[in-house]
């Protein structure tokens, strides 16, 4: 069983925000799925089932992300090499994707939660969402919407990231880096 979760803040106001790609990634890996929702308070998550995959958009808010997957993860024993977290990551010019197992969580609150949680090795995807002009700017950059050019990209790159996703779940980590991986 791969647990494939989607990063992000629940609420429409967020709905666009560069934080949240991976809950667009979620939302449209699953739009023509066939799925069960999984309801369960304890995950503290939005969470649907389709064949042997889960998918999960934490209802936590970002920066306790680590604790609906801990419980996701410990009910369904699911090894960490089966967990796959799609999330926007600031170091990366927009629109790139990579990927990698562990490393440190750059600032990221999502990611810093989850390494508490469950540790550092799970798969990670990790798109680009590019630069405030000003470092103190971070927190209303990434929770800033998408600007038309942006939204206009997003969906090649979301396809992009899907076709990874399930190639991640049958290949090894270095090949997909070197599929995948998009500048």
């Amino acid at each position: 069983m791969h647990l494939i979760v989607g990063l992000g803040n629940i609420g429409d106001k967020y709905q666009l925000t560069r934080h949240n790609i991976g809950f667009l990634v979620i939302d449209e890996i699953t739009k023509n799925l066939s799925t069960s929702n999984i309801n369960n308070p304890n995950f503290q998550s939005t969470l649907l089932k389709s064949g042997y995959n889960l998918f999960s958009k934490p209802t936590t808010f970002m920066n306790n992300s680590g604790v609906a997957v801990h419980a996701i993860k410990e009910y369904y024993k699911i090894d960490l090499e089966n967990i796959i977290v799609i999330h926007d990551d600031l170091d990366l010019p927009f629109g790139t994707v990579k990927f990698k197992i562990g490393g440190g969580h750059g600032g990221h609150n999502g990611l810093r939660s989850l390494d508490a949680h469950i540790t550092k090795e799970y798969i990670r995807v990790r798109i680009g969402i590019g630069k405030p002009a000003h470092k103190d700017d971070v927190a209303n950059y990434v929770l800033s919407n998408f600007s038309k050019e942006e939204l206009n990209k997003l969906p090649d790159i979301i396809s992009h990231t899907i076709k990874a996703i399930e190639a991640l779940k049958t290949e090894e980590i270095d090949q997909i880096k070197s599929k995948f991986t998009l500048k």
